[in-house]
């Protein structure tokens, strides 16, 4: 009995609570999240752009975690708002001109733990992709709002749900 004692104890601490790639999610206490609107709230509107965060935040966790997806009041709770969505121009050349310009899109995301308020947060995420300053954006712009969404939603994911 004593020799079982130490196995039962791991496999308690497994079911327990559910560890992949660093994520640490305690389901004894949450099973479900709930996304707010995530409003576009920049100078610059897309009209796709909230949508399109949520959309990829919802797949993200429903595919990396045992979590359910509720419309409200979920034991975890993701509020957000688009607050930035600026084009820059970068790598100079010669005669006043750039080789590149840089779509930087920010979003503030508040997180809220129903189960654990300590672990509530709220952070603004941001990130960037290059593109040819002799492309026209509306070209480039579906394969740039991929990249960029897919870098924020893994930041947003590994803050919520790692205990680095």
């Amino acid at each position: 009995m004593k020799k079982l004692l130490p196995i039962l104890i791991v496999l308690i601490s497994i079911t327990s609570c559910y560890t992949f790639k660093g994520i640490s999610i305690d389901y004894t206490k949450v099973s479900t999240f709930s996304l707010g609107d995530f409003p576009n709230n920049s100078s610059n509107v897309v009209p796709t752009l909230s949508q399109d965060v949520k959309e990829a935040l919802r797949l993200k966790i429903l595919s990396e975690s045992r979590l359910g997806s509720t419309t409200a009041n979920g034991d975890i709770e993701f509020n957000g708002t688009i607050t930035g969505y600026n084009i820059t121009s970068v790598a100079p050349q010669p005669g006043e001109t750039t080789q590149f310009n840089r779509l930087t899109i920010t979003v503030q995301v508040e997180f809220i733990n129903n189960t654990d308020p300590e672990q509530n947060w709220k952070q603004s995420f941001n990130w960037f992709a290059d593109y040819d300053a002799n492309e026209n954006l509306p070209n480039v712009q579906d394969d740039l709002h991929e990249e960029i969404i897919t870098e924020l939603v893994e930041n947003i994911f590994n803050k919520a749900f790692t205990n680095w």
